[in-house]
């Protein structure tokens, strides 16, 4: 993570832009359609929504690191993101929950500590980049490695203490819609993004900042947010969709690097030159 290279990012927002689009156009538009493709039932399809409403999260920085994208590009797309989410997630679900309750309700603070929590990590570690560079290459990878680790963690003991109530959720429509959305996510985000003419590593940085949403975030809002007689045991939707973004991001990623040890590119290698 350079300075630099951010600021160059923020001055030409290219990839910022079609990146904010690609999130908080293709999701939701893709958690309504599956809504409505599935028949699901009202409180259901809100969770859905939430879900695909949500911006990018610290995980889309980690599953961007392993598929070798930029991530000066990755860090500034999940801080504009979430920023953004703060008008376009009322809004959003507003157009597409029109006619259920607590629209209105949407956690401001809870997105606002989602910011905070994304901007913390990332200024540190441009601190450290900065200033003591020697420690730059060991802190991400020892800070990657325990994210990633924790995030695993931290499901399965949800799926643990809350074996029941998942179950419940884990219904046909809503499992082939948890695994159908990150999917079309990272699918659209790569094509759109090839469109725009961007090169590999934006182009697979896009695809999964399209297609990974702020997991903390949809729940804390179909738990806060929400009347418990309403969403019932739908506020854990989150976490059945997040048991199906790590793994395709992590398919993706394998048939990716398995193409480029048989297949060697000429493109450029955005940070990991320097990670």
């Amino acid at each position: 993570m350079k300075l630099s290279k951010i600021k160059d990012h923020i001055m030409k927002p290219k990839g910022v832009v079609i990146a904010i689009l690609t999130q908080f156009g293709v999701m939701p538009l893709t958690a309504f359609s599956l809504a409505k493709l599935f028949q699901l039932a009202p409180r259901e399809a809100m969770a859905v929504l939430v879900c695909g409403c949500s911006p990018g999260g610290v995980l889309s920085n980690v599953l961007s690191f392993a598929f070798r994208g930029d991530m000066d590009l990755s860090i500034v797309m999940t801080t504009c993101s979430t920023l953004t989410a703060l008008g376009m997630m009322p809004l959003l679900l507003f157009i597409y929950c029109h006619g259920f309750s607590n629209v209105s309700a949407v956690p401001y603070g809870s997105i606002i500590l989602a910011l905070f929590l994304t901007l913390i990590p990332c200024a540190i570690g441009i601190y450290i980049n900065h200033r003591i560079p020697q420690y730059s290459k060991l802190v991400t990878r020892v800070g990657l490695i325990i994210m990633l680790l924790s995030l695993i963690a931290f499901s399965v003991v949800i799926g643990i203490l809350l074996g029941e109530a998942i179950l419940t959720v884990a219904a046909p429509p809503l499992v082939a819609t948890a695994a159908l959305m990150p999917l079309v996510g990272y699918g659209l985000g790569y094509v759109l993004s090839h469109f725009f003419r961007f090169d590999g590593p934006c182009r697979r940085t896009i695809a999964i900042e399209t297609g990974c949403q702020n997991i903390v975030l949809c729940y804390t809002i179909l738990k806060v947010a929400f009347d418990p007689k309403f969403i019932g045991p739908y506020f854990l939707f989150p976490f059945l969709f997040f048991f199906f973004q790590i793994p395709e991001a992590l398919v993706l990623i394998a048939i990716f690097r398995w193409h480029t040890r048989e297949k060697p590119s000429d493109e450029p290698t955005a940070n990991h030159q320097d990670l």
